[in-house]
């Protein structure tokens, strides 16, 4: 009798067991729909946008989301038919005049080139305080799931360069509103948080 009790006791175990376990798999299918609620559709490949301002560019900002991490060029006074930028990967990275090379951490390296200057076209005076090669001023990247390391690279002719590394070459966008260039590149290729 004592062998019944106790066959029962563990088929009952059992099927309890069995019962519990279909719960969760129930709940990470919908969690996993849930996971998959990122923008998906971006892509590696160079965008660029023909425009130009002679607004400067006065900070660079950066910001952690839940499906990317973000940059902001922030070019005050500048309209977003205005703005003009050429985004890309880029295997090494030269700062244009002097052709010298910037070194920037990552697994991948992103090219952040914004059709304004980084200084008073008038004066000549820089409106953004970075020196050529120096991590961006006032940003810290601690914590990012994407961003890696963020330099200045220099500002040319009306252009600024900007060197992102990256964890890997990952999915981006580019978009403008007015007084700011903004660059999203995505945590992962699926979509998932």
């Amino acid at each position: 009798m004592a062998r019944n009790r106790t066959a029962w006791a563990t088929a009952a175990l059992m099927v309890a067991t069995l019962g519990v376990a279909a719960v969760p798999a129930q709940a990470t299918a919908a969690t996993g729909a849930q996971a998959t609620a990122c923008p998906t559709g971006w892509g590696s490949l160079a965008e660029t946008r023909s425009a130009a301002t002679s607004e400067p560019v006065t900070n660079i900002r950066t910001g952690r989301h839940a499906c990317f991490d973000r940059m902001v060029v922030d070019v005050p006074g500048a309209d977003s038919a205005e703005l003009g930028y050429s985004v890309r990967y880029v295997s090494r990275l030269y700062q244009d005049g002097s052709g010298r090379q910037i070194t920037v951490g990552g697994g991948a390296v992103i090219e952040v080139r914004v059709a304004a200057p980084a200084y008073d076209p008038a004066t000549g005076k820089p409106t953004y305080p970075a020196k050529a090669g120096q991590r961006l001023t006032g940003v810290n990247l601690t914590g990012y799931r994407t961003f890696r390391d963020a330099r200045f690279v220099g500002s040319f002719e009306g252009d600024t360069q900007i060197g992102l590394g990256v964890r890997a070459r990952l999915p981006f966008r580019v978009w403008v509103a007015a007084g700011r260039v903004v660059v999203d590149v995505a945590h992962n290729w699926t979509g998932a948080r």
